[in-house]
């Protein structure tokens, strides 16, 4: 993927900009004037403890992990899911959901969609617009500012570099000269006032890769395959996908057909939802009074 330059990035955002729907609403994130629209949300990490064979410092066992549906843990906490439902309302808390049994539940993961997910969803756009598409990744990301770290410098192809650290950071030098110019397009955000976002143009179908990341040089290192894209649509502009950096799910607007196979895709938690459904934290009146919410 490159990185866009100059006013191709300025720009890049405006036709977003335009369709704008109000402050924290599914349009107010990912644009009006779309067919349908589908919200899926983020897995939540989980693992079971025990105290039965505690470890060392007398810290307790880690017997499982995995990732919960959300659906998993409405069943733990008498929760309800809906469309607008939201990790606060149904849980009441904005940490860690402990259960008896010990399973230690959440926090959900907000900005970030797992690129196991996205790779799951490219083959849905690539049926709904053209290939090319463009990202905007937002510029408040640690990873695009290691300040007081190490940076390999490495771009695609540039198999020694990019091998011999594996596991710092990598920033491919366009994206670092993007950042020192600030060749960043403003698009809506859920602030109500748009973010900032590096921009980058490349072929849809490298996200069906789920380490595509690293070749991008977007500070990808070790395990851990962040950041992400906060926007996502093709050239085009038959779809959006939103992911906004306090949202702890993702939105997809465009076509009937194309939201209607996303929903019926297992593979995805995912809601049909109106674009102006509430996204913030507040917008879950079917859970406001669920468990420990006062």
């Amino acid at each position: 993927m490159r990185v866009l330059r100059g006013a191709p990035a300025a720009e890049a955002g405006q036709w977003l900009q335009g369709r704008a729907g109000a402050w924290a609403t599914v349009g107010g994130v990912v644009g009006l004037g779309f067919e349908a629209y589908a919200r899926i949300l983020h897995p939540v990490p989980a693992r079971r403890l025990s105290w039965d064979d505690p470890g060392a410092g007398m810290v307790p066992r880690v017997v499982e992990e995995r990732e919960w549906s959300w659906a998993e843990v409405a069943d733990a906490v008498g929760g309800v899911m809906h469309p607008r439902v939201q990790w606060y309302a149904m849980t009441g808390d904005e940490d860690l959901v402990r259960l008896d049994d010990g399973w230690e539940v959440g926090q959900t993961r907000d900005g970030w969609l797992d690129p196991r997910l996205w790779a799951a969803l490219v083959p849905h756009l690539l049926r709904a617009g053209p290939s090319e598409a463009m990202l905007g990744i937002w510029t408040g990301w640690g990873e695009l500012h290691p300040a007081g770290r190490h940076v390999v410098i490495a771009t695609r192809g540039d198999d020694a570099a990019a091998g011999s650290v594996p596991d710092l950071p990598r920033l491919a030098p366009d994206v670092v000269d993007a950042i020192a110019r600030g060749d960043v397009a403003d698009v809506p955000g859920f602030d109500g006032t748009g973010r900032e976002y590096l921009m980058l143009a490349g072929e849809l179908s490298e996200l069906a890769d789920p380490d595509w990341g690293f070749e991008a040089g977007i500070g990808w290192w070790g395990s851990f395959r962040e950041p992400g894209p906060q926007f996502v649509w093709p050239t085009d502009h038959a779809w959006a996908v939103a992911t906004e950096i306090d949202l702890d799910s993702t939105l997809v607007a465009g076509s009937r057909a194309l939201v209607d196979e996303v929903l019926a895709d297992a593979t995805f938690e995912a809601f049909e939802v109106g674009p102006t459904d509430p996204v913030g934290i507040d917008g879950d009146s079917v859970n406001r009074s669920g468990p420990g919410v006062g």
